[in-house]
């Protein structure tokens, strides 16, 4: 296949505007740091309650990846998220317009299965329309301009909050999605071939993971997959907003501002990482000492309950958060060529699953805590760290993927 210029150039142009879509559902999993306590006064959430809202986003995102896969395969990067993203449009109507949390949780389910497509999409399309050696500079690309969703659920969130309301943001970012929508329909093509010539059907992708189970070091990886991002998430897309309005006095504004810089540093963090990548065995190492690194912070934000560790601490975790790049090498690199694409996918499934797993989790855990006499923020911090230490445990007690892994299913 040639890759000319002009086809590179109208390639690039397509990929951004693709990229817009992800940019929206990187916005709608990270709106709950600054709609958490609005939510909670209009609605008289509990924390158990606003553990829910958020893990159901990401709950309908993983159990969808699948089915997603298999339909950008048979029906083309285009057309599948031109019919699943109007789930996430109307779904933020219905939560902009949610007259009680039941409302609220259908369009939160909505909005996981419309964005569910949105990565998967870029990164098919990067592969179908770009060199192989271009695929981690294009995949950077589409990483950095997502983090401008996060961005936007930061200080910018905050202030129209503020100013109208929660509702306003949920509208705005409906509107956005309008907008991308309308862009990937204008401005999004594929010829012909680009899509599979082998059609495969949702029960056949479901049988061809199987054999993954079949290898050891899969449950330790899966294990591990389940906790390292949701962290990230939990703390990034849930609790740091209330953590510094309720244990600390901050303002909105003031909690979107350090939202803002923790984002930045999570931006930066992956190419950081990327280019620290030790290779072979030592990754799985590095994941184990990055999440461990990671589970100590959190305890400690657990038991100090300063506003300096409150602040310096999520930043410095972004900055950390990088590590789960990681993952994607030692999958890639554990499997022989021909399951990669199956890893990757169980892989985002499990990520995105544990991220439902963990928001609900420590939402009981705050729950269980008011009750109790405990300070909610300290069990919600301490049930983070023990699920990271227990995810990373699990991979370093379990059989581990080694450098030499790869070359042996293969058979070389």
């Amino acid at each position: 296949m040639t890759f000319s210029p002009a086809r590179a150039r109208s390639a690039t142009s397509m990929l951004i505007v693709l990229a817009s879509a992800f940019a929206l559902s990187q916005a709608f999993r990270t709106v709950g740091a600054m709609m958490a306590t609005p939510l909670s006064q209009h609605f008289g959430l509990t924390a158990q309650a606003l553990g829910l809202w958020a893990g159901t986003f990401h709950f309908m995102f993983g159990a969808t990846q699948l089915a997603m896969g298999v339909a950008i395969d048979m029906y083309g990067v285009r057309r599948t998220v031109l019919t699943a993203f109007p789930l996430a449009i109307v779904g933020a109507v219905l939560c902009a317009l949610a007259p009680s949390f039941h409302g609220l949780l259908l369009g939160q389910a909505m909005i996981g299965v419309g964005c569910a497509p949105a990565f998967l999409a870029c990164t098919v399309f990067i592969a179908r329309h770009f060199e192989a050696a271009r695929f981690t500079a294009m995949s950077g690309l589409v990483m950095s301009l997502a983090g401008l969703g996060i961005l936007f659920t930061g200080t910018p969130l905050a202030l129209l909050i503020e100013a109208a309301s929660w509702r306003a943001g949920y509208a705005c970012l409906a509107g956005f999605a309008v907008l991308s929508w309308g862009f990937v329909f204008w401005r999004v093509h594929e010829p012909p071939h680009a899509q599979a010539t082998q059609r495969q059907t949702l029960g056949q992708a479901v049988r061809e993971l199987l054999p993954l189970f079949a290898m050891p070091h899969t449950l330790g990886l899966l294990c591990f997959a389940c906790v390292s991002y949701a962290a990230f998430i939990t703390l990034r897309g849930l609790w740091l907003g209330p953590v510094l309005h309720d244990r600390h006095g901050l303002s909105l504004v003031s909690s979107g501002n350090v939202a803002l810089v923790m984002t930045v540093a999570g931006m930066i963090s992956p190419a950081l990482f990327g280019r620290l990548d030790p290779g072979g065995a030592r990754r799985g190492r590095w994941l184990m000492g990055c999440a461990s690194a990671a589970a100590i912070m959190f305890a400690l934000m657990a038991f100090t309950q300063s506003l300096a560790v409150d602040i310096g601490l999520p930043i410095l975790y972004g900055l950390l958060s990088g590590y789960s790049v990681l993952q994607y090498s030692y999958t890639r690199a554990a499997y022989p060529a021909a399951m990669t694409g199956r890893a990757l996918s169980l892989l985002n499934m499990a990520m995105f699953l544990g991220v439902s797993l963990m928001q609900w989790t420590t939402g009981v855990a705050a729950s269980w805590a008011a009750t109790n006499g405990v300070e909610p923020f300290r069990a919600v911090f301490l049930t983070i760290a023990l699920m990271l230490a227990a995810g990373t445990t699990a991979f370093l007690l379990l059989p581990r993927a080694h450098e030499r892994t790869g070359a042996i299913a293969a058979g070389r």
